[in-house]
């Protein structure tokens, strides 16, 4: 196994983080949406009101990989979920088992604070990335799909 140490993420793993965010983005082809940036992000972790939580993987004092991620909740089981936003392995350091170890970290998380669920999306081309998280358990749930509003549209909503 590898030597990877899962930690929470520190105020001083941000550029680090939005580094890989950035790399992720270029993976899903979907760069031209990023217009977060460190300060941003910085005071979404670890401002007065924070929206998310992260954990980092370090291998050899250098951040690998990461994960983001928050509570929502789920009525039916009238339980918190852990929902996981992100989590991304540095490209040359994909498998070595890293993205293992960091979905077992986060579902450890969920267990600990008593979650009913642990969530993510994954896009549909992404096949490897599929195959890979129903090895470890999951469901990809054939029936649901996103529904998102934003930007003039949630301001049109809003305005409703």
């Amino acid at each position: 196994m590898s030597n990877l140490i899962i930690r929470p993420a520190r105020p001083d793993d941000v550029a680090a983080i939005m580094a890989m965010i950035r790399e992720l983005a270029v993976f899903e082809k979907l760069e031209h949406l990023v217009v977060a940036d460190e300060a941003m992000l910085l005071e979404e972790m670890f401002g007065s009101k924070p929206g998310v939580e992260g954990i980092v993987g370090e291998e050899a004092g250098e951040v690998v990989s990461y994960a983001l991620f928050f509570h929502n909740f789920s009525t039916f089981l009238c339980k918190k979920g852990l929902y996981l936003e992100d989590l991304y392995v540095k490209q040359d350091r994909r498998g070595a088992g890293f993205g293992k170890q960091m979905l077992a970290a986060l579902a450890k998380i969920a267990v600990e604070r008593e979650c009913g669920r642990f969530e993510w999306s994954v896009l549909d081309w992404n096949v490897n990335a599929i195959k890979f998280y129903e090895q470890m358990g999951a469901d990809v749930l054939p029936d649901w799909r996103v529904c998102r509003v934003t930007g003039p549209a949630l301001q049109a909503l809003a305005d409703a």
